[in-house]
C-alpha cells in the first residue's frame, strides 16, 4: 500500500495534486490518504510500516515527524519527502529522497513545480498565493504569461483552499482535506474550476467572505509599530478564519508582525466543557512582517506545541498566562 501524507492546507493539498495530475489517473496505484486540519502535522506516525510499500510526505515538518520517519526507513520503506518547514536532523538513508528548502520565499508546491518542470504550474501558483507568498506567485505567474485578472483568480482560489484547512478539529472545516484533494483531481486546469457554477470555488468563497466579515470586527489587544495582536471569538468561524485573517493583516501592514489568537476548547472525556482558568490556552497564528520574513518559526518553537516556518508559524496551545511573554518576545525579535 502506498501512503500519501500531506498537510491539509492549500500548499499540502496542491503539492500532492500536482504529483497525481502529472502521473495520470491510469498510472495511480491504490493508496491511503493521511491528512488533517492544518495544524495537525504529526501525521507520519499514522502510517502502518507493516503494510506500507512506499510513502510520499508533503508540507509537514521533518523535525516534528523525525521519529516516525526513522521507523519507516528502518522498516525498509522508501520515502519521498518534500517540505519547506524546519527540518531538524535529516536522516541519512538511501531509502529517503528529499527536497527540503526552508527559504522564506518558497513553499512545498513551488518545490514540486520545479521537480515536475512546471507540468501544472497554474496549480503551483495557486498554492503559493494560498500560502501568502504573493511575491513568488506573482513572479511565476508573469513568467508563464498570466494576466492580472488570472492572477487575481488564482489568488482567490488559493486563499479559499487554505482557509478550508483551519480549525481545531475536522468538524470545523467545510470539506475534509482528503475529500477536497479528491474533488480537485478532476480539475487539471484551475480556471475550469473557477468558472464552474456552484463549484467548490464558489462554495468556499461564500463561506470565506462571511467568516472574514465577522473577523473584521474582532478585538485588538495590542497595536504598536512592531506588532499587532487580535483576539477572535471562541467559535468555529473564528477557528476557520484565524490563519487567512493573519495573512490579510500582514498584507495590509507589511511593516509589522501580526498575532491572531483564539481560545482553545478544553473538553473532558465525558464531552462536557470543563474549562477553568488554569486550563485555558490559546491557538496562536504568527505572521512575520512581510518586509522582514524571518523568525516566526524560531519564536514559536520556543514554546511547547509551537513551530512553523520563517514567515508564518503558530502555537497550538499557548497557556493564557504566557500570552504577554509571547507578545513581548515577538516585539523584541523584530525590534532589531
Amino acid at each position: 500500500m502506498h501512503y500519501d501524507v500531506f498537510n491539509g492546507d492549500a500548499d499540502g493539498i496542491i503539492a500532492l495534486l500536482q504529483i497525481r495530475l502529472a502521473q495520470g489517473q491510469t498510472e495511480q496505484a491504490p493508496c491511503q490518504l493521511i491528512t488533517g486540519v492544518k495544524r495537525d502535522i504529526n501525521l507520519l506516525q499514522q502510517v502502518d510500516s507493516t503494510t506500507a510499500t512506499s510513502v510520499t510526505v508533503l508540507d509537514i515538518s521533518l523535525e516534528k515527524n523525525s521519529k516516525a520517519l526513522q521507523q519507516l526507513l528502518a522498516a525498509q520503506v522508501p520515502v519521498f519527502y518534500v517540505d519547506h518547514h524546519r527540518t531538524g536532523d535529516i536522516p541519512q538513508s538511501a531509502l529517503l529522497t528529499s527536497i527540503l528548502d526552508t527559504d522564506a520565499n518558497t513553499c512545498t508546491s513551488l518545490l514540486i513545480n520545479d521537480y515536475l518542470k512546471g507540468a501544472h504550474v497554474n496549480w503551483a501558483i495557486t498554492a503559493a498565493y494560498g500560502d501568502n507568498m504573493h511575491a513568488s506567485a506573482n513572479v511565476l505567474a508573469k513568467q508563464v504569461g498570466l494576466s492580472e485578472l488570472q492572477q487575481a483568480q488564482l489568488n482567490e482560489l488559493g486563499t479559499y483552499i487554505n482557509y478550508n484547512g483551519y480549525g481545531q478539529e475536522l468538524s470545523d472545516l467545510h470539506f475534509h482535506p482528503a475529500e477536497l484533494f479528491t474533488l480537485l483531481t478532476h480539475y487539471p486546469d484551475p480556471f475550469v474550476l473557477i468558472a464552474e457554477e456552484n463549484s467548490i470555488f464558489s462554495q468556499l468563497k461564500t463561506a470565506y467572505l462571511a467568516d472574514m466579515e465577522q473577523a473584521q470586527a474582532a478585538k485588538v489587544l495590542t497595536d504598536s509599530n512592531l506588532v499587532k495582536t487580535i483576539i477572535l471569538d471562541d467559535a468555529p468561524w473564528a477557528r476557520r478564519v484565524s490563519g487567512v485573517f493573519g495573512n490579510a493583516l500582514a498584507n495590509e501592514a507589511p511593516g509589522k508582525a501580526h498575532i491572531v489568537i483564539t481560545l482553545n476548547q478544553a473538553k473532558a472525556i465525558t464531552g462536557t466543557d470543563t474549562r477553568t482558568e488554569n486550563e485555558q490556552s490559546y491557538t496562536v497564528s504568527l505572521r512575520a512582517p512581510l518586509n522582514n520574513k524571518q523568525g516566526a518559526g524560531d519564536i514559536c518553537a520556543q514554546f511547547p506545541t509551537g513551530g512553523g516556518r520563517a514567515a508564518a508559524a503558530g502555537v497550538n496551545a499557548l497557556p493564557k498566562s504566557r500570552l504577554d511573554k509571547f507578545i513581548k518576545q515577538v516585539a523584541s525579535y523584530y525590534q532589531h
